[in-house]
């Protein structure tokens, strides 16, 4: 029986990269996703939409800023339940935690590196979703 915890899904995927324009517009043309520009400022992070149209399934950003030390990978985002809890055990089980607990969409989310040294976010949806 659903306790209505959205805990262990993939809430979103990331491609974080230093040419994001130019990534974004490969798998534009490999993928046949439409860029959907995010503006940080002075530049554009994207996210890509299906052709036919609908939510966007992930995101391609930019290497810059905070994310400057991102690797380029496709990073999954898992949906925790409490990203602090969850932090917390990351590092009780031999993980790091390679981005402190910060804002995201409405939530919250850390980057964690596990004990094999493969990378990935963990979210925490806002209170209301």
């Amino acid at each position: 029986m659903s306790n209505g915890s959205q805990s262990g899904r993939i809430g979103w995927v990331d491609l974080t990269v230093a040419d994001g324009q130019g990534v974004a517009d490969f798998y534009r043309d490999v993928v046949g996703w439409k860029t959907d520009p995010v503006s940080m400022g002075d530049y554009d992070d994207f996210c890509m939409v299906p052709q036919t149209g609908g939510d966007a399934v992930c995101g391609v950003c930019h290497a810059r800023g905070t994310n400057s030390d991102i690797p380029p990978v496709w990073m999954l985002y898992f949906v925790v339940d409490d990203v602090e809890a969850s932090a917390k055990i990351v590092t009780e089980r031999g993980g790091k935690l390679r981005r402190e607990i910060r804002p995201l969409a409405g939530g919250r989310f850390c980057v964690i590196e596990d004990p094999a040294g493969a990378v990935c976010a963990l979210y925490q949806a806002p209170a209301n979703s």
